[in-house]
């Protein structure tokens, strides 16, 4: 070997030597290890829903090497579900994956970030998030409360709920008791409904076993087969006018947000939208057998009749109206839902409407 080819090897050498001694440092730096609390406001057993965080847990490990660690609890490990964005606020966890709309006594402007009744569906809920000023005006309101929101999941349209006698008319709804979430309590309330909004997931079965509610809702044939509602049971209403595309969120304590560096801001962003996506099609995917079991097991489906719709319909905009005189962010976000919706729906009758009901007359006539 000559001198000079001694050389060039010797210096590739200790060029390798010294990017490797560089390489721990500077992955040091970039991928920090970090661990987070996030608390769920769902049980494990409730695996589509829970697993939401659990997405979100696994795709961040996975993008930074195992060093930023977010560790999931469900409903009464660290807080109870209730609580789940009180305990953000505070710092007493880091994270939390739960519905805004639990939160709508504190302010009526959390019900906007999950679904408000008659408002939009999944896909246009989505569209108004990411592409319209859904997530830059929801967190405007968050950020007053302490919080970052980012959308972490959504059911889907989901289901009416279940009711232990036939409900035909709004007399029918007179004095009835319903375990329901939401500003949709405070709407039924306009019709005669009594809402019980006080009990959890876990409590729903045994409320309705005991006949403290005469009616509950949940989520749809997933979640619900799996809590045994239709066992108690035997009436199965649709649809659930007041969760038509529901969102439920990653809520992030604001400062340790604005601590984290950009790109793990960037790589948790990236893990919401995916469980955001994942937890709709898991949905889309599970509901369809669930119903076909329910149905198996003697539950009547039936649809809330027009009379019912259109009444509950005038009582949420009416509710919407006296909300926006003393709330400027209840105002200022759903008339900007409200304006989006409006050009929405005109788009999705003509494309997205026409086309599902040619292929759902299909569906029904057996030929597919």
């Amino acid at each position: 070997m000559d001198r000079r080819s001694f050389i060039r090897r010797a210096g590739a050498v200790g060029a390798g030597a010294a990017a490797s001694a560089l390489a721990s440092p500077a992955l040091a730096q970039e991928y920090p290890k970090i661990t987070w609390k996030m608390t769920s406001s769902f049980p494990k057993s409730l695996d589509t829903i829970y697993g939401g965080a659990e997405d979100i847990a696994a795709h961040v490990s996975d993008a930074t090497n195992g060093n930023f660690v977010i560790q999931t609890y469900e409903a009464g490990e660290i807080v109870p579900g209730a609580q789940a964005a009180d305990a953000v606020s505070a710092g007493a966890v880091d994270a939390a994956h739960t519905c805004s709309y639990y939160f709508w006594q504190k302010d009526p402007t959390y019900a906007i970030g999950t679904a408000l009744p008659f408002g939009l569906n999944a896909r246009l809920t989505n569209a108004w998030f990411y592409q319209g000023n859904g997530n830059k005006l929801m967190n405007e309101f968050y950020a007053t409360q302490g919080i970052l929101g980012l959308p972490a999941g959504n059911t889907g349209a989901q289901m009416g709920g279940w009711f232990r006698k036939e409900i035909n008319t709004l007399d029918d709804l007179k004095g009835l008791k319903m375990r329901i979430a939401g500003l949709a309590g405070k709407v039924i309330e306009k019709i005669g409904v009594v809402p019980q909004q006080d009990i959890p997931v876990n409590g729903v079965y045994d409320a309705l076993n005991k006949g403290t509610v005469d009616a509950a809702e949940w989520v749809g044939p997933y979640d619900d087969l799996k809590l045994g509602l239709q066992k108690i049971a035997k009436y199965y209403y649709y649809p659930g006018w007041w969760e038509g595309g529901a969102v439920v969120h990653a809520f992030f304590n604001l400062e340790k947000w604005n601590a984290l560096p950009k790109n793990y801001q960037a790589i948790l962003g990236d893990a919401c939208a995916f469980a955001n996506t994942n937890m709709l099609a898991k949905y889309d995917v599970k509901n369809p057998q669930a119903l076909k079991d329910i149905v198996q097991q003697g539950v009547t489906l039936r649809p809330f009749s027009q009379e019912i719709m259109e009444a509950c319909f005038q009582a949420a905009n009416a509710l919407y109206a006296d909300l926006s005189k003393s709330n400027d962010y209840f105002k200022r976000i759903y008339e900007d839902q409200v304006a989006y919706k409006k050009d929405a729906y005109l788009w999705m009758q003509l494309s997205e409407y026409t086309f599902d009901t040619f292929m759902m007359i299909q569906q029904r006539a057996g030929k597919l």
